[in-house]
């Protein structure tokens, strides 16, 4: 059984920093590409960051430069480094796995950033 587990949420102050991480478990991790995605109220969910099985890495424009994606293969875990964080960074964050061509998903975890 897949699952996906986010920690690391929380409220911060504009101009702080948070780390997210996601604990992967019931499948291969270290050949799965993992991203993270964002949904803030009112609005569709969006891609935040994504990194390979390679480590290749991409980023929304929004958040490039601020945030940083990576993977620990030995501990199933990804991360994300959220820097300089704004009021529109707000928002449920999720875990995303592809893997064996289907996708799965964590169940969230809030980032409420105060200004």
């Amino acid at each position: 059984q897949v699952q996906l587990v986010e920690s690391g949420g929380g409220l911060v102050e504009a101009g702080g920093s948070l780390r997210l991480s996601c604990a992967a478990s019931g499948f291969m991790f270290s050949i799965a590409s993992m991203g993270w995605y964002r949904q803030a109220p009112g609005k569709q969910r969006e891609l935040v960051a994504r990194i390979t099985r390679g480590s290749s890495t991409n980023y929304a424009d929004s958040t490039k430069g601020r945030f940083t994606i990576s993977r620990d293969n030995a501990k199933n875990t990804v991360f994300l480094q959220m820097n300089s964080l704004n009021s529109e960074d707000t928002a449920v964050y999720y875990c995303q796995a592809s893997y064996s061509s289907r996708e799965y998903w964590g169940q969230g975890t809030q980032v409420t950033v105060s200004s």
